[in-house]
């Protein structure tokens, strides 16, 4: 009993991850992410790896909505979607649905002026850049070590996804608004509306933490970004969006995904046999805590950077459809808890967070164990206990 007390104990206060120790686990991390990119790239054939997948994957989507846009397609017509990826993915077997809404094409219009590979190094480079940026913000430097080792980048870059997009403008959204710069924050957080899913707790927390301004120019930019959507690509495009989007509520409750791949709640209980109905359910139970949670600590203690922490984690816990590269948000609220002197647990939680990216998608595939939702539950009820002790937002 000594022993595992004595366990618990160091678990508990972190002491385990001494400097040395802290340092080779980000080195066999960074290692294992810059061999598997490396090897990707060398063993790669025309743009294609050894099982026959398009480098890049996910964004061949967005890519052929580029292209079709510039000649007056659809890409919500699915059929004419495939027949765009099919030009450069030649042999495709699936399909890669776009489904995001209309002011997303306004990110994807300039990709389609380039070649498929041209615009995917552009991509992922700018949006990488501004993911920098943003962890320069929090951070006030770059831990390149830190950055080289942490798994969701390298799983974001193999799919050529939106996360570094979506992280840099909701993580600097935050850290303006806590720091009350209301304009900055209110562009940035609008224009991360174009994935909604990751938003739906923003606007709650604003509300509680009285942060009028932000929200007069989220919802500005939010409006102009539809209008001129709408100018661009006319109305009809928002109705073919919203009949989409249909289609794939019901492809993620059926498992078109597969529910390993994903990380939420709902997809455990799918993973585990529940329903459809009772996966929803639970969702919704999870998200409606995690949102009453976050509104009161908002509303007693204003929007701080340890509340805007739990947000960016709740935006985890909140939304059914969630996948290994959304877990680029984690950056934020980990480089939080690394900046602050530890309470119980803290450090723990954060070296699991950390690396637990890199272990939840082949873990859940191969044992059914959905370590993501467990972690990620933990890490945002350390986050509000944090926030609810921090010093109140000053009002500026």
């Amino acid at each position: 009993m000594g022993a595992v007390r004595s366990v618990i104990d160091g678990l508990r206060s972190g002491e385990w991850l001494n400097r040395a120790r802290v340092r080779s686990y980000l080195l066999i991390l960074a290692a294992a992410n810059l061999l598997s990119l490396a090897w990707l790239l060398v063993s790669a054939r025309n743009g294609f790896d050894l099982e026959g997948r398009l480098l890049g994957t996910d964004f061949v989507s967005f890519w052929a909505a580029g292209q079709m846009i510039q000649f007056g397609g659809n890409p919500y017509n699915i059929a004419a979607h495939a027949a765009a990826q099919g030009t450069v993915w030649i042999g495709q077997t699936g399909y890669t649905a776009f489904f995001y809404p209309p002011v997303f094409l306004l990110w994807c219009w300039p990709l389609g002026l380039f070649g498929y590979f041209p615009a995917l190094a552009s991509w992922l480079v700018l949006t990488g850049a501004a993911l920098i940026g943003a962890v320069r913000v929090w951070m006030g430097r770059i831990n390149w070590l830190a950055v080289a080792a942490f798994p969701p980048l390298v799983i974001t870059i193999t799919h050529g996804q939106t996360s570094f997009l979506l992280a840099a403008l909701l993580g600097l959204g935050v850290w303006c608004a806590a720091k009350k710069q209301h304009f900055a924050a209110g562009v940035l957080l609008g224009l991360a509306t174009f994935k909604p899913q990751f938003g739906v707790l923003v606007p709650l927390v604003l509300l509680a933490g009285r942060e009028w301004r932000v929200i007069g120019w989220a919802g500005l930019t939010a409006v102009v970004l539809a209008g001129v959507s709408t100018l661009i690509f006319g109305t009809q495009v928002w109705f073919d969006w919203l009949s989409i989007t249909r289609l794939a509520q019901d492809a993620m409750a059926d498992g078109a995904i597969g529910f390993a791949k994903m990380q939420s709640l709902f997809a455990m209980v799918r993973l585990w046999g529940g329903g459809a109905r009772l996966a929803f359910g639970m969702q919704t139970v999870l998200a409606a805590g995690t949102a009453a949670t976050l509104v009161v600590l908002a509303w007693r203690r204003g929007l701080t950077l340890e509340v805007g922490a739990a947000t960016l984690v709740g935006a985890l816990l909140a939304t059914p459809f969630l996948l290994d590269y959304d877990f680029v948000l984690l950056a934020f609220p980990l480089i939080l808890l690394h900046a602050r002197d530890p309470l119980p647990w803290e450090r723990t939680a954060a070296a699991i967070a950390f690396a637990m990216p890199a272990f939840a998608r082949p873990l859940a595939i191969a044992t059914g164990v959905p370590l993501a939702v467990f972690v990620t539950t933990a890490l945002f009820i350390l986050l509000a206990r944090r926030a609810a002790l921090a010093e109140p937002a000053t009002e500026v």
